[in-house]
């Protein structure tokens, strides 16, 4: 073989040598592939599945991102107050106050309701002025007697953190912070708060027992009010035959395990509303003094109790119903006994019955869960 050959062989295969060099240790590196974590929620077996936003499901990420927000103080206008403010894990998510005050210390007029079981909710607010977590979430940061805050201010904040930027792009494949990420991260951590294991679940289920007055409450509870017998008239509809009962299911529904209808009704507390609740959102004059039914769990944790938190006991709450309520032009057909004539009957072995099934649905495991409980500075 000639000179000149052997050369261009020995160049040729030097050639391949750094071809496959180059094959094995590319210099561009190797998109990463994949995003964020499914959350697998833990439903217990007398609780119904839960829906989804498509736009926003829920992520490992995103839940623990939302977690850091909802306790986050930067979400105001003196970095004083965050959700947890007025909405605390050891008291269901309430505040334990009458009306809450925000940063400027000026009082509301409505009671922080308590984040129960908020992801089966199809109306949020107690005028049900936001439907959907999403956007429920939106309204506390800019509300002038709550945080007080505007969100571009709250986004320049977050953004120039040195952890929440990497935080938003794992949970959102973005670090560039806004309003609506926010908002979707609060809602993703909101819906995990799921309260279904009081002694009342798990007697449900068969896997505990409770107390012989707690099963005669939550007889009394799905039983009509009045008299055994007794022919009770209800506005609009036919009259019902009274049970000797307590007259709590129509509203606080049982059959999903929720003990709310979702609904709005004007329970009898004032002959003239002064708030407009419903009707403040709808216009409609018919909802005059209507707001939404709150759930019956965990409410021993919750006092005290209406959206102006006027009752500070359960037991007044128990004096109301059982006194009847007062009539007005919007009053609730449900509220069957505002007629002096009639009585709903709550005597005191009947309270007693009715307080001991309430206190069955106080649920220890979702006032005390660690994974809802403040996780201090965001980490990455």
């Amino acid at each position: 073989m000639s000179r000149p050959i052997r050369i261009i062989l020995l160049l040729v295969g030097a050639m391949a040598l750094v071809a496959g060099c180059r094959r094995e240790e590319p210099d561009e590196p190797v998109p990463q592939t994949g995003g964020p974590s499914p959350y697998t929620l833990n439903i217990p077996a007398n609780l119904p599945p839960m829906a989804q936003p498509a736009d926003n499901p829920l992520t490992e990420e995103g839940v623990r991102l939302g977690r850091f927000l909802f306790f986050e103080e930067r979400l105001s206008g003196d970095n004083g107050m965050s959700c947890a403010s007025c909405h605390k894990p050891a008291l269901a998510f309430s505040d334990g106050k009458a009306v809450s005050k925000g940063i400027d210390s000026i009082a509301g007029t409505r009671s922080a309701m308590p984040l129960i079981n908020a992801g089966y909710g199809q109306f949020f607010f107690w005028d049900g002025r936001a439907s959907s977590l999403e956007q429920q979430a939106l309204e506390p940061v800019t509300n002038p007697i709550e945080m007080h805050d505007t969100w571009p201010n709250v986004m320049a904040e977050l953004q120039a953190d040195a952890v929440y930027p990497a935080l938003f792009k794992r949970a959102f494949g973005t670090d560039q912070i806004d309003s609506l990420l926010v908002a979707k991260a609060l809602a993703q951590y909101m819906r995990t708060l799921i309260s279904g294991n009081s002694p009342f679940d798990k007697f449900r289920r068969g896997e505990g027992t409770i107390s012989a007055d707690a099963q005669a409450g939550y007889t009394l509870f799905n039983l009509e009010g009045g008299a055994p017998g007794q022919l009770i008239p209800v506005a609009g509809s036919t009259p019902v035959i009274g049970q000797g009962g307590a007259d709590c299911f129509h509203c606080h529904t049982a059959d999903a395990g929720l003990f709310t209808d979702e609904q709005f009704h004007n329970n009898g507390l004032d002959a003239v509303p002064a708030d407009a609740g419903r009707a403040g959102v709808t216009g409609n004059a018919a909802d005059l003094g209507r707001f939404k039914t709150p759930t019956l769990r965990n409410i021993m944790a919750t006092a005290p109790y209406m959206h102006d938190g006027r009752f500070a006991t359960i037991d007044e709450v128990l004096d109301h119903y059982n006194s009847g309520g007062h009539p007005s032009a919007t009053v609730d057909p449900f509220m069957k006994f505002t007629d002096p004539d009639m009585e709903l009957g709550l005597d005191p072995a009947k309270r007693a019955q009715i307080k001991a099934f309430l206190q069955a649905l106080t649920d220890e495991e979702f006032l005390n869960n660690p994974a809802f409980q403040d996780p201090g500075p965001p980490q990455l």
